[in-house]
């Protein structure tokens, strides 16, 4: 009996001095204790939670090698290896604070993100159909964000004293070649594209990233939604068109239709028009979108759209001074594009490429000439991203280009074709969280010049507190000159801009007030020579000598806020932006205004639901101040007298209206929009008879329009809610 309890104490000693104790404290980066934090070996139930003080202490049997780990709500998680030999070890463990809305920074200089993914998510589509004034237009709403303007009488976008060429649309990657339909000569026209067939925007007004190129000052980047409503059958009716749309929908693919014929007849016998129409818009087209889950990180999608076009009017012939003469356009164009996205290695990397198609040709006779033309752009692109520690990002991708183009300018045809190619690579690193900085590199090439560049971009963002930041950004941004200079000269280079932004922006309890300043410098700008008098007829064709000596800067602030929180359902913000800027180019003799730069523009944007009524109601008023036109009177005055006549300014007043109700059991909205409420008589600008001697305005279709419309929903599966309106 002594001999079984002295093995048994001799084996109990040599148990206990096999056990190793660990002991130490947990904190933050900062040195405060962190009590109730995990502490333990991986593999094993050894461990303890951390005291108030952040202690822990406790003892293992655990021989050689062992991980341990700590864990704890709101903090990145710690390991690390260790070798046991039964010797007492300490530790200080400093957890990171994991990634938050709140604590970490996000990069923000020139750009404006409406995306399911971030957190400074501030237009949404629903956003953008239901803001007065802008008829559901993505790039109309786009004109009332700080930095961009209205030109009345152009299409495109106009951002920071850039011209309608400098932005470019971007689906899911893809540059759109045709975002808007074709126009007649200052007949403004919409973009093509349906709001709600997109997740988010990004409207970028300068310093954008490196994945994108050929826009001199933004980038407009739209995402498709990756799944679609089951909504079944419906049916839109307004003044101007009619549409069938079907939604079909399960857990791994979707598919949605749409169909639709429009004749602006009946709207125009309603409202008054300014211009003198020879046949009124008249349209119709088809989309169709599909995606299919392939697996459980794989997507692909597809969307193709047609439409054609047919419209004609009465204008200024541009060379008699007497004459009006008749001009008739119809626009065929087709776009596809195809996306696939897939992720791997715990979602580490991440694959997104495309491709995409598209065909546009407008058969335009002028004074029963042809002045048509058609383009076609082919494309593919392929971004790789690699997912590292503590948000770092790093991505690499190619695209490339076959651009196809023609036009015909009395009676004469020109052609040309360029194969562009670029090359990218971007990392974002976030040093802490408070501190990030994003670095790219970008090289293009364009066979249309046989030329190439190399453009670098910087971003960096610093958070100044928990609900504010600063950001920084810089860079080269190069696009191939206007397709028209290169019909006759193929050996000019590409226009740059150099961009540099500061921003700060605050977001808090659905309030944000956002302040940028900005410089950009133009460089390599066209110029062209004709010996001749200044034209200022927008839709010229070039026909002198022409190189890249032009330049020019410009510079300014915007303000943006927001406020979602004053009153219960009510929602209005308020933009200002300023713009000081000149240039030398095209057939600039002098540095001058451009005639498409308005120095002020504002507006107030107001939206309130009204529950009991199931009632959305939106008001937006728009200012922009007198843009510089030219006076051929002015020759011959003090320094030329050059665009120095301005405009009046453009006051709009607009509202529009949603309404949900119930028709036989069938969901439906209700819409209406009355465009210039004030029937203010609004000028865009002035041109002059060749002579100079007769002045005339240019302005808006009409001064006072509305619209009114319905959608139905003829399936029992579909529900709409105000966030539907």
């Amino acid at each position: 009996m002594k001999n079984l309890l002295l093995i048994i104490l001799l084996l109990s000693s040599t148990a206990l001095s096999a056990q190793t104790l660990l002991s130490g404290q947990v904190t933050d980066r900062k040195g405060h204790a962190l009590p109730g934090a995990n502490v333990l070996l991986k593999g094993t139930y050894d461990g303890a939670t951390t005291d108030t003080l952040g202690r822990f202490s406790f003892k293992t049997f655990e021989k050689d090698s062992a991980t341990l780990l700590v864990s704890y709500v709101g903090y990145e998680p710690f390991d690390q290896k260790l070798i046991l030999r039964g010797q007492p070890q300490t530790f200080t463990v400093k957890l990171e604070e994991s990634a938050s809305e709140l604590n970490t920074v996000v990069i923000t200089a020139g750009s404006f993100e409406a995306s399911d993914e971030k957190r400074m998510t501030m237009l949404k589509p629903l956003d953008i159909v239901t803001t007065a004034g802008a008829g559901a237009d993505i790039t109309a709403v786009m004109q009332l964000l700080p930095g961009a303007q209205r030109v009345g009488e152009q299409n495109g976008l106009f951002v920071r004293g850039g011209s309608g060429q400098e932005a470019k649309v971007v689906i899911d990657g893809m540059i759109v070649q045709n975002p808007f339909f074709s126009s007649l000569p200052d007949v403004q026209q919409r973009g093509r594209f349906n709001p709600f067939m997109f997740k988010g925007t990004a409207f970028s007004t300068g310093g954008y990233s490196a994945q994108y190129g050929q826009a001199l000052s933004s980038v407009l980047l739209l995402s498709t939604s990756d799944k679609a409503s089951d909504n079944g059958l419906g049916v839109s009716l307004n003044l101007a068109s009619a549409g069938l749309n079907y939604d079909v929908a399960n857990e791994k693919q979707s598919l949605s239709v749409v169909g639709y014929y429009g004749n602006l007849r009946p709207l125009f016998a309603l409202v008054k028009q300014n211009v003198e129409w020879t046949r009124e818009p008249e349209f119709t087209g088809s989309s169709l979108t599909y995606r299919l889950k392939t697996s459980k990180t794989g997507l692909l999608k597809t969307y193709g759209m047609y439409s054609d076009s047919r419209l004609g009017m009465v204008t200024q012939a541009p060379l008699d001074n007497e004459t009006r003469t008749g001009i008739r356009l119809h626009n065929r164009n087709a776009f596809a594009t195809s996306t696939f996205t897939d992720s791997w290695a715990e979602g580490k990397w991440q694959l997104n490429s495309g491709f995409s198609y598209s065909h546009n040709s407008d058969e335009t006779t002028f004074d029963g000439s042809n002045f048509g033309g058609s383009d076609e752009r082919i494309q593919g692109r392929a971004v790789l991203t690699r997912l590292l520690s503590k948000n770092n990002t790093f991505l690499f991708g190619t695209e490339i280009h076959r651009i196809n183009l023609t036009t015909a300018y009395n009676n004469q045809r020109y052609a040309l074709h360029d194969n562009y190619a670029a090359a990218f690579a971007e990392a974002e690193i976030y040093v802490t969280r408070k501190l990030a900085g994003r670095v790219g590199l970008r090289t293009e090439y364009s066979s249309a010049i046989n030329r190439s560049n190399l453009a670098p971009r910087l971003s960096f963002a610093y958070k100044t507190g928990e609900y504010s930041q600063v950001s920084l950004a810089a860079g080269q941004f190069y696009q191939n000159p206007d397709y028209r200079y290169l019909y006759i000269n193929s050996g000019l280079n590409f226009e740059r801009a150099d961009h540099l932004i500061l921003n700060y922006q605050r977001i808090k309890n659905k309030r944000t007030f956002r302040i940028e300043g900005f410089y950009k410098n133009y460089a390599q700008l066209v110029r062209e020579f004709t010996g001749q008098p200044f034209d200022a007829n927008p839709y010229r064709f070039p026909w002198g000598q022409t190189n890249n000596g032009g330049n020019g800067y410009a510079q300014g602030f915007d303000v943006f806020w927001r406020d979602q929180k004053l009153i219960k359902n009510f929602d209005y913000w308020i933009t200002y932006s300023y713009v000081d800027t000149e240039r030398l180019f095209q057939q600039f003799e002098q540095s001058a205004t451009p005639t498409f730069v308005s120095n002020h523009n504002a507006s107030l944007i107001t939206k309130k639901w009204f529950e009991k009524i199931t009632t959305s109601a939106n008001f937006t008023y728009s200012y922009t101040s007198g843009r510089p036109y030219y006076n051929p009177n002015r020759i011959g005055e003090p320094n030329d007298g050059f665009l120095t006549d301005r405009t009046p300014p453009v006051h709009n007043l607009s509202f529009s209206a949603s309404k949900i109700m119930m028709i036989k059991n069938n969901f439906t909205v209700l819409y209406l929009t009355v465009d210039n409420i004030l029937n203010t008589r609004n000028v865009f600008t002035y041109r002059y008879t060749p002579d100079g001697k007769t002045r005339y305005a240019v302005g808006p279709q009409s001064y006072r329009s509305f619209f009114v419309g319905m959608q139905i929903m003829l399936s029992k599966k579909a529900v709409v809610t105000k966030n539907d309106i």
